[in-house]
């Protein structure tokens, strides 16, 4: 089943009848839809402190075991929150996946609380998460691999879609693209493998009242490996003195940043090969292609 099938089926009805049937202490909850929702996973309020997530589509169960592990294993170690899970649930109720029952995190996604791409700041806290989130033990944790589409992997293990992807594209760009994407390709991570978040966008970003950084969601993608795919933000979120005090928090070296384009150019190309009319992938992609910001050891 994809997930274009399954997608509109998981609904506010279908979590009712399975958190009765699963965890009935829970059955006096209301279950309400978040103002935010994901596309690889459906998220639900169940009452005031706990939330439900159910994968979308069969590529994102893996997660669910990846998560329920490992996010108990990080969170001590963090600056803010990650989410904590509760409970597991099982297929059932015409539903065919496992499912997630989490603590509730308060807190506004970046993606609602309107622009941020100069808030330096924020890009300071975020980077600072990132630097923990790399220290953190990494014995016995997931490489790359289908749980998380491979990020954490080189860049080039998207070789083959990100070039014809390019090939779609105006003529000096596509040049412009495959240079680009030949020095995101040249270099591999030397040091031993670290934790990675695998999605640092908008939408898996909280704030608080104050607008700072309260909380990380979404670990759906983390794993262990090249932390490169976490620096796309450069590109997508951050600019001019934010991007500058994102780049320093991180305090990757300039082949790191050149994986990260590779990364951005990647994920931007193919949507914009997907969803022609997407202004915020053409924008991206405009950014990296018109000024590329190569220069990672302090300038933006």
């Amino acid at each position: 089943m994809s997930a274009a099938e399954l997608r509109p089926g998981i609904d506010a009805a279908l979590v009712r009848r399975l958190v009765d049937a699963q965890f009935p202490q829970w059955r006096g909850l209301p279950v309400r839809p978040v103002d935010h929702d994901g596309w690889d996973n459906r998220t639900f309020r169940l009452g005031d402190a706990l939330s439900v997530r159910l994968p979308s589509a069969e590529g994102y169960i893996e997660q669910v075991a990846k998560e329920q592990r490992w996010l108990p294993r990080l969170a001590p170690l963090l600056p803010v929150a990650i989410p904590q899970p509760v409970a597991q649930g099982e297929p059932g109720e015409g539903y065919p996946f496992p499912w997630s029952v989490y603590r509730w995190l308060p807190g506004t996604p970046v993606v609602l609380a309107g622009d941020v791409s100069r808030d330096a700041a924020l890009a300071d806290a975020v980077g600072r998460f990132l630097v923990t989130l790399r220290a953190a033990p990494t014995a016995g944790a997931p490489a790359p691999g289908t749980h998380n589409f491979f990020r954490g992997a080189p860049p080039a293990v998207y070789e083959e879609e990100a070039l014809a992807a390019f090939d779609l594209l105006d003529g000096p760009w596509r040049g412009r693209a495959r240079a680009l994407w030949k020095e995101a390709t040249d270099s591999r991570w030397q040091a031993d493998p670290v934790w990675f978040h695998g999605d640092v966008a908008p939408g898996n970003l909280l704030l608080d009242a104050a607008g700072a950084l309260s909380a990380v969601i979404d670990f759906g993608t983390s794993g262990v490996g090249d932390p490169a795919c976490d620096l796309v933000p450069a590109w997508t979120m951050f600019e001019g003195e934010a991007r500058e005090a994102f780049v320093a928090a991180v305090g990757l070296d300039e082949p790191a940043w050149s994986r990260a384009r590779g990364w951005a150019l990647w994920k931007s190309a193919i949507t914009v090969r997907d969803r022609p009319a997407d202004a915020e992938a053409r924008a991206t992609l405009a950014r990296i292609l018109s000024h590329g910001y190569p220069q990672y050891s302090g300038a933006g």
